[in-house]
């Protein structure tokens, strides 16, 4: 599962400067559905092609790269979107498959899938008797 606890969680926690928030990088919803877990992440104004999925032992990381050059003589009204390379890692748990980890990406959204490792599914453990003779 996804750890609840993260080490990298003060690079990605949103920033409180004065009443002013600072969002999160790319905001994630996360839920296990049976055997699958789901990792939903806003990517928005990201190419495919900019966006790098890497899981080392059971660290998630994505990285994005959204960047905008602006036109010589263009004069920028606001610039508020956030420009650059940024990225956010997870911490699963050793409950994941991370070998079969699976990742899409489409209108802004990277879906994620892992599947629960067979040494974290529920068995039925039988049940022995021993007879005193």
């Amino acid at each position: 599962m996804l750890m609840r606890f993260d080490p990298f969680q003060e690079r990605t926690r949103p920033a409180v400067t004065g009443t002013r928030r600072q969002p999160v990088p790319m905001p994630m919803d996360a839920y296990r559905d049976g055997e699958l877990v789901h990792i939903w992440m806003d990517v928005p104004g990201v190419s495919a092609e900019n966006l790098d999925v890497t899981v080392e032992k059971n660290a998630l990381t994505v990285t994005a790269n959204r960047a905008w050059d602006p036109a010589e003589g263009i004069q920028i009204l606001a610039n508020e979107r956030a420009q650059g390379t940024f990225s956010r890692t997870l911490s699963l748990g050793d409950n994941l498959d991370t070998e079969a980890l699976e990742a899409s990406y489409d209108e802004g959204v990277l879906h994620v899938t892992i599947p629960v490792a067979d040494k974290a599914k529920p068995r039925k453990v039988e049940i022995g008797t021993s007879s005193a003779a």
